[in-house]
């Protein structure tokens, strides 16, 4: 490679990959990311709930849009919402008469259990109604069963609305855990465009000086008073500020001391005896 291959190389924008597990929604942070950093290309990596953790330990994703819980030894996690876990029915299913259901009003209905299952990781005191023979493979193929009847599906609701078919709908469990999707990084690779990923999702304003670390300048440079552009190094500063002046743009007065022949708050005549 020449010298100027090298240059160019080495002058590329950098790529920030964020993965992004089934039903996560990033387009808002997305769109506000290409706002600032329109040098940095954001690639989204779309990665099964249950292989995002990896993803991320083994560096195929510098931050990830995943479910919680995370290996907090290993990650770093900004929790960010959490979601209603509903069923998934056939549209003329008694369920889908009801506003809501409860765990118990499932007992007798068999609910798929998809091997990618995104409320797998939740703490479930019981899973409602009766397990299927065979777990499906995918949430997709358990849509697909559901739709013919087979049984029925619980899922986080952005699923629900990601595998949604004219022939189903679904209801809101209302005892059932809920799914909380986090940003997600490595605690050791937390570089500048993680901070400013985590800015954003944050709210932060462009100007906002916690959006990312400080550069290494800033780092020198802060906490030093600015020099004194008339005095030099040797500029004396008062209590009123460096220039002399008092904080409302007048010249500063210092207070005059009683003299030395008169009492305190005398005329300045002698002491009589």
């Amino acid at each position: 490679m020449t010298a100027s291959e090298t240059a160019s190389a080495s002058s590329a924008p950098a790529v920030f990959r964020l993965a992004c597990v089934p039903g996560a929604t990033p387009a808002k942070w997305v769109r506000i990311w290409q706002e600032r950093l329109p040098d940095v290309p954001l690639e989204l990596v779309q990665v099964p709930t249950d292989e995002a953790s990896a993803l991320l330990r083994d560096g195929g994703a510098d931050a990830g849009l995943v479910r919680l819980p995370v290996d907090r030894t290993v990650f770093s996690a900004i929790p960010l919402y959490t979601e209603t876990t509903v069923v998934v029915v056939p549209k003329d299913h008694l369920v889908a008469a009801v506003d809501e259901v409860s765990a118990g009003e499932l007992a007798d209905e068999t609910v798929l259990h998809p091997l990618d299952d995104a409320l797998d990781a939740l703490d479930w005191e019981t899973r409602p109604g009766r397990p299927a023979l065979e777990r499906p493979e995918t949430t997709a193929d358990a849509v697909e069963l559901v739709a013919a009847g087979v049984g029925l599906l619980v899922v986080p609701q952005s699923l629900a609305r990601l595998h949604h078919r004219r022939d189903l709908t679904y209801r809101p469990v209302v005892d059932a855990p809920q799914s909380s999707v986090a940003l997600c990084w490595r605690e050791d690779a937390t570089t500048d465009l993680v901070e400013d990923l985590i800015g954003i999702v944050r709210g932060r304003t462009v100007n906002s000086s916690r959006g990312r670390r400080p550069a290494p300048e800033e780092k020198k440079t802060a906490g030093k008073p600015a020099a004194n552009s008339k005095g030099g190094k040797g500029a004396k500063t008062g209590r009123t500020g460096g220039s002399g002046k008092a904080a409302g743009g007048g010249q500063a007065r210092r207070p005059a001391r009683p003299s030395a022949k008169s009492p305190r708050g005398g005329t300045g005549g002698r002491r009589r005896g």
